[in-house]
């Protein structure tokens, strides 16, 4: 599939999903006239990615932990390196810390909500 119809069938823009290309995360094939073209597994592929980069991870760490995940077409799995699992855990504690942070900043709000109310 072409570059728009990619980006149509995810959501990503042209731009990203370019961008995913230089930084290693995407590839496409060529066409003979030079357009890109994805084959099916590129719609799971860049879901991944947006679902990574909503996670809080960066495109470094996005690459590195690509090869390690399946793709739906069944492409080969790397085994993960132990960094690689200490750093995503890490990643991991980062987003939990955040999550308490918004819900001790709800709970807040909660308050003061109930309070102002007559």
């Amino acid at each position: 599939m072409r570059i728009g119809e990619l980006a149509r069938r995810t959501g990503v823009s042209e731009r990203s999903l370019r961008y995913y290309e230089t930084q290693g995360l995407l590839r496409a094939e060529r066409t003979p006239g030079g357009h890109r073209d994805y084959g099916e597994w590129a719609v799971d592929r860049v879901i991944r990615i947006q679902a990574l980069y909503a996670a809080g991870l960066c495109s470094k760490k996005i690459a590195q932990l690509l090869p390690c995940m399946r793709d739906a077409d069944g492409g080969p799995s790397a085994i993960a390196t132990p960094r690689l699992i200490a750093d995503l855990t890490a990643e991991r504690d980062r987003i939990d810390r955040t999550i308490a942070d918004l819900v001790r900043s709800r709970d807040v709000l909660d308050e003061v909500i109930d309070t102002a109310r007559p």
